[in-house]
């Protein structure tokens, strides 16, 4: 041992002991700068943490003796200067020891109780509301990073250990409520550490009811992170949040994650939307197809439940129990389902998903005829009722039709066999948006060179409503082209489809304002 180790492992001993003796307080300073110090050197020197944590005298038993000290540091709180400063040194100095030594890591996972005691006390609600707190509570979570990343035995005890903390002790769900985004960055990267490459991990924070309410707070950290401004802790933890759920999503744990989020009596929870929002985006950035197999079951189950719930809900809107048709009075107000707008708005993420998956699907058997064909999943599936995803997109497009008028110029567009427009109250834009666009295309999808579902559409009179949606509506971009391609789709070496068509005679037309008049004589046959 060369004589700077050994002074060094000295120094930290005999410093530790005159701190913690009992006229200790005024050792406070000398100790902090040294911790300081000595955390700088450990900081670029691999080679002097391994020897600093293995030889003589061991700085172990003094380390444990500091974290138990601030863990029982008499009026603790937040907002004592001194006890901030010396967290600091001492969570640096932890830091920067066990960087990359397991065997440091080993020793210094003894101070884990105490350190988890330090960040109770900087994760209540009064801590979040001093600011010079937040250095303090940042390095804290840093340094337990250090002391289990990488090493597989120790995240695992720590994961367990964390994940089946009683409410009031849970730390990850309190220092996710931090306003400091540098601490919620430094969470985070513990986090996806954590969960890396360990189907057991994931399959814990999924599952169990720790592990639901961690992911609850994660997804409303998240929503909370969507707009901080580039480059900044803010944005760089929303990119860490939404690589956390992509592991997830990698490893199929979506459906047990999905049904962990659920509030019972609800059709959809706001954390599902939100879930369903990064699913979405996940896979639009998505160019792998076998790993979203076991998605199918779970979307087209979604599909359905929110599916079934619009067209309750639409009907009941549009033709109210014992009441004359809609004119747009109060008490016809009154039947309108207020969770209707956030029950579309994710029935528009799940279609998104499932047109996203069947055309990933589609290109990989371009390629390899072989592979599996993930749209064929959706075109079986049925719902409780027994109604297929044909016929239920089809006979939510006639209600929608219905329930929504189409936005021209800004306008609604005006019914001819009323002569006027639903009243905007009735249906406002919010979580409306896109869903008939995205019903039209994902019966494109699921049509294309299937004559089966073609047959289907054409069967329960889905044609017609296709043909329907060649317009313009502002609620709905691209919906004319959308429907078009669709339209073609279904014909395409279809007889029966097209002798459908050609015996379809325009009813009405439209005018320059966008209005739609009826044709005299015109007839269905």
């Amino acid at each position: 041992m060369d004589s700077y180790q050994y002074s060094l492992n000295v120094r930290f001993c005999e410093i530790c002991a005159g701190c913690l003796s009992k006229s200790g307080k005024d050792s406070v300073p000398s100790l902090t700068r040294a911790l300081d110090t000595i955390a700088s050197d450990l900081a670029k020197d691999g080679d002097l943490r391994i020897r600093m944590g293995s030889e003589n005298p061991s700085i172990w038993p003094s380390l444990q003796q500091l974290w138990n000290f601030l863990a029982d540091y008499p009026s603790a709180d937040a907002d004592v200067a001194e006890l901030r400063v010396l967290v600091i040194s001492v969570a640096r100095f932890t830091r920067n020891i066990v960087a990359g030594v397991a065997a440091n890591q080993q020793n210094a996972f003894a101070v884990e109780p105490a350190l988890r005691r330090v960040l109770h006390l900087y994760s209540s609600w009064s801590a979040f509301q001093v600011t010079d707190s937040f250095p303090a509570t940042r390095m804290s979570v840093q340094a337990l990073s250090n002391i289990v990343t990488t090493n597989e035995d120790l995240t695992s005890r720590l994961w367990n250990t964390y994940l089946t903390l009683p409410e009031e002790q849970a730390i990850l769900i309190r220092l996710l409520g931090s306003p400091d985004h540098k601490t919620i960055l430094s969470l985070l990267i513990l986090l996806v550490n954590c969960i890396h490459d360990s189907s057991e991990r994931r399959s814990l924070l999924t599952k169990s009811r720790g592990g639901a309410r961690i992911c609850i707070t994660l997804l409303d950290r998240v929503v909370l992170l969507y707009d901080a401004e580039e480059s900044t802790d803010g944005a760089k933890a929303f990119d860490y949040g939404y690589h956390l759920f992509a592991h997830l999503f990698d490893g199929g744990f979506t459906p047990d994650l999905y049904n962990s989020l659920s509030v019972e009596g609800e059709v959809i929870a706001q954390h599902q939307t939100t879930l369903l929002k990064l699913l979405d985006s996940y896979l639009q950035s998505s160019q792998i197809c076998p790993i979203h197999c076991d998605m199918c079951p779970m979307l087209s189950e979604i599909f359905f439940s929110l599916s079934s719930y619009s067209q309750s809900a639409i009907t009941r809107a549009i033709n109210p129990i014992n009441s004359e048709p809609l004119d747009g009075s109060i008490e016809h107000l009154q039947e309108l389902d207020l969770l209707l707008p956030k029950t579309c708005e994710a029935l528009v993420l799940a279609t998104q998903c499932i047109v996203k998956i069947s055309l990933l699907s589609e290109d990989q058997r371009t390629v390899d005829s072989s592979a599996l064909d993930l749209r064929a999943i959706f075109r079986a599936a049925n719902s409780t009722d027994g109604q297929g995803i044909a016929e239920s997109i089809i006979e939510l497009l006639r209600l929608l039709d219905a329930f929504l008028p189409r936005i021209y110029f800004g306008k609604p567009v005006i019914d001819p066999t009323t002569d006027r427009s639903i009243p905007s109250s009735v249906a406002e834009p919010s979580g409306f948006s896109y869903l008939k666009r995205d019903l039209v295309r994902l019966v494109g999808v699921l049509c294309h060179r299937d004559k089966t579902f073609q047959n289907r559409i054409r069967i329960c009179g889905g044609i017609p409503v296709i043909m329907n949606m060649c317009v313009v509506d502002e609620r709905n971009p691209y919906l004319r082209e959308h429907a078009i391609l669709t339209l073609r789709n279904l014909l395409e070496g279809n007889i029966e489809n097209q002798d459908e068509v050609n015996s379809i005679q325009p009813s009405g037309y439209w005018d320059e304002a966008g209005v739609l008049h009826e044709k005299v004589g015109a007839t269905l046959r």
